[in-house]
């Protein structure tokens, strides 16, 4: 293996440039080359990229968001287009690939390794609902913005005797959500794992108040069946006989934006150095996840297109913690 290529895709997550970094200066130190793919697929079917060298990654660990930018590419998901991909791969004498990305992405990866090219994912999604790690690039970063938000949030509740409603990310899985919840104390939680009804969250924060609490927060994940907005519209329909109104936060992108921790970023240059030496090693179509505090890898195979749910059992912790 003489070249190895580094992409991202997907949603960003704060860790993404560590993980660059961390390629490509592994990479450099193994005697490869190494180039940058802009704009995840779409960028490698259209033949963006360059070759790195470690000044160009040099000072970028601290950033959010990832150096090479990200794409959405509904022509990749088609095999023509991934055909175009691998052309531009060879034209460009590139050896293997390394992806940084969530389960759609590492769908991809699996795609490319299925067609004999060289291929190794890096596991990278805010929501944490990848299966081969116990935590991917980004959650901690983005669970620390949303606990901060609940913070000052709680701060005025208290001070107002209001309830706050705070959405957060989670589109299939709530752990955000659910680790939010039980970090930041909130009285009650809502997942797309566990189906609840309105009168039942009403209920919850009514009792909250009714145990002497000076403010009620619910965190909703943006996937929950009961959406916030249906939630706020009961409660306005209800002010009345409930007590009181929900006031509404959406934290939406806030969450992908931050600084990432001094976990993310570790993580974030482990996971890529130990993609680096999947591909030396010849271990292809393998992705590269964090598991019993240390980089682990699993077949993509076992990975791609399936989501890890939030556990039920930390759900229940929720419940009575909010007594």
């Amino acid at each position: 293996m003489r070249r190895i290529a580094v992409l991202t895709s997907g949603g960003d997550a704060p860790g993404m440039n560590a993980a660059i970094r961390a390629v490509v200066r592994m990479g450099i130190a193994a005697g490869l080359e190494v180039y940058g793919v802009r704009n995840g697929f779409a960028g490698l079917m259209a033949g963006e990229m360059e070759r790195m060298t470690a000044r160009d990654v040099g000072g970028i660990i601290q950033h959010a968001g990832t150096i090479l930018r990200s794409a959405r590419s509904p022509e990749f998901r088609e095999e023509a287009g991934r055909r175009k991909a691998l052309r531009k791969l060879s034209e460009r004498g590139i050896d293997g690939l390394v992806v940084i990305g969530g389960g759609g992405s590492q769908s991809g990866s699996l795609a490319l390794h299925e067609m004999g090219f060289p291929v190794v994912g890096v596991a990278s999604t805010i929501d944490n609902d990848m299966y081969g790690t116990d935590i991917a690039i980004g959650t901690d970063t983005a669970l620390n913005i949303v606990i901060e938000a609940i913070d000052r949030l709680k701060a005025t509740a208290s001070s107002h005797n209001r309830g706050f409603l705070v959405e957060v990310m989670g589109r299939d899985s709530g752990y955000i959500a659910l680790m939010a919840g039980i970090t930041g104390g909130a009285e009650a939680v809502i997942i797309p794992e566990v189906d609840i009804d309105p009168d039942t969250v009403a209920k919850e924060l009514v009792d909250a108040y009714a145990r002497g609490k000076a403010h009620a927060l619910l965190v909703v994940a943006e996937g929950a069946k009961l959406s916030a907005d249906e939630l706020v519209k009961y409660f306005e329909e209800r002010k009345a006989e409930i007590g009181f109104e929900l006031r509404v936060t959406v934290l939406g992108h806030v969450q992908r934006g931050g600084r990432p921790t001094a976990f993310d970023r570790n993580l974030g240059t482990r996971l890529g150095a130990e993609a680096v030496q999947a591909l030396l090693d010849g271990d292809y179509g393998q992705l590269i996840g964090w598991i019993n505090n240390r980089p682990a890898r699993t077949p993509l195979s076992e990975v791609a297109g399936r989501v890890r749910y939030a556990d039920p059992a930390l759900y229940e912790l929720a419940r009575v913690l909010a007594r």
